[in-house]
């Protein structure tokens, strides 16, 4: 059965995404909005993902606890995500009572209240997060690289925001940066599952079409300047496992270079998911660096992560070492096989592979419900839908030329940070 996909805007400005499923009695709600870490200015870090957490304290329509109950109840599931460009929140519910998700969406996109008590107690659960987070080796060198990545632009900074930040953010501060972007105007709500579109219709404009929009005033964000050259940061911290992070500069993902760092990340650590919701996978143990670094057990494993991002990110290498290897030497393994890629042709054979296995993650990432409406969304935040239904065919154009210019570009030392962590009790030097 074919799916019928629609795109519209009410007079208030906010974008509705709407697609029919009809292989199960499903639907699957997302309100996405354009407002994350890259929104934020020094001194205010983490406030989006502070006042996503305030959406779920209820509000007068749906006290503390209610939703809870009732999703539960009937097998339902919902949550939320904050990140660098946007925050967003979704309900998967049986298709016969999915209507509370559009009640709730539009109720706390005008109505969430801010209690005093409750910005206090979730102060103390978002410190309790960052403190966790900060005896994890991964987020403690995630976070030196990042930060050492950028100069001015506001992804240097983790979602979660600096402590310093979190205990000092005010109930207002919280308030006013709600009422700044959780406006009609720049949110989509992207639906997908067991409706009929015209009476789905109805039902949004009966929910959302009275909420009134005051517009959405954006700081401009900075501009990031090339990096000088390569950068290196050592990270000591607890743990007894050393770990080596290569961050390359990376570019936005409406750059058509995009898609050729896709194939490289491919090739190089196995494709990374675009689809942070998203289940399945695909092995990476044909790319190039695990065959250099873990089947030789110079590395104990080895992935790539790139994300689709509103402005030019990172690409980051991620390895784990065993007690018997050093970073150095690790480093020269990594960098011995980028260098093989910069200098030696890449053949038809090995590029079709890496392209057939993104594909597949790809299609991992899309093939539920609840995936299809969160793809509805989420290609709004960094370029448009037609990204998404055009992701296969831009892959497909990718060539050996094309791919050996992108490697150059962006593969080179001078546009990478290097991180190693170091064990506190560890006594290797760098």
């Amino acid at each position: 059965m074919t799916n019928t996909t629609t795109f519209l805007t009410l007079d208030n400005g906010l974008t509705v995404h709407l697609k029919e499923i009809h292989t199960a009695p499903i639907i699957s709600t997302w309100v996405w909005y354009r407002v994350g870490s890259r929104n934020e200015t020094k001194g205010k870090t983490g406030i989006s993902h502070w006042v996503e957490h305030m959406q779920f304290k209820g509000t007068e329509k749906f006290p503390p606890g209610y939703l809870d109950r009732e999703i539960s109840r009937v097998g339902g599931i919902w949550n939320a995500m904050t990140y660098l460009d946007w925050t967003t929140y979704f309900e998967t519910l049986p298709a016969h009572i999915f209507e509370i998700s559009l009640e709730l969406e539009a109720d706390r996109m005008a109505n969430s209240r801010f209690i005093p008590e409750e910005v206090e107690r979730e102060r103390t659960v978002i410190i309790s997060e960052r403190e966790g987070n900060e005896n994890e080796p991964l987020f403690l060198l995630g976070e030196a690289v990042q930060s050492a990545a950028f100069f001015n632009h506001p992804y240097k900074n983790e979602v979660i925001g600096l402590m310093e930040d979190i205990e000092t953010i005010t109930r207002d501060d919280l308030y006013d940066h709600y009422r700044a972007f959780y406006d009609p105007g720049n949110a989509i709500l992207a639906v997908a599952g067991d409706f009929e579109t015209d009476a789905l219709l109805e039902k949004i404009n009966n929910q959302f079409g009275s909420i009134s929009t005051h517009g959405v005033s954006k700081s401009p964000v900075a501009i990031e300047p090339p990096l000088s050259g390569e950068k290196q940061v050592t990270v000591n911290g607890p743990g007894e496992t050393r770990f080596v992070q290569v961050s390359y500069r990376a570019p936005a993902a409406s750059d058509p270079d995009f898609f050729q760092l896709t194939v490289l990340d491919s090739l190089l650590t196995g494709p990374s998911s675009l689809n942070m919701f998203g289940s399945g996978g695909t092995s990476n143990k044909t790319s190039r660096l695990y065959r250099a670094l873990v089947e030789t057990e110079i590395a104990v494993s080895c992935h790539g992560a790139l994300q689709a991002t509103h402005d030019p990110y990172l690409y980051h290498i991620n390895l784990t070492l065993p007690p018997d290897r050093s970073p150095e030497e690790v480093l020269q393994v990594v960098d011995q096989e980028i260098e093989n890629v910069l200098n030696t042709a890449i053949s038809f054979g090995e590029i079709e592979r890496a392209i057939k296995q993104a594909k597949a993650l790809f299609a991992y990432s899309s093939e539920e419900i609840t995936n299809q409406a969160f793809w509805l969304g989420y290609s709004e935040m960094f370029a448009r839908y037609d990204w998404f239904e055009n992701y296969v065919s831009y892959l497909s154009q990718v060539t050996p030329e094309s791919l050996m210019i992108a490697a150059q570009k962006f593969l080179a030392p001078e546009n990478r940070v290097v991180g190693f962590y170091i064990p506190q009790e560890s006594t290797i030097n760098l």
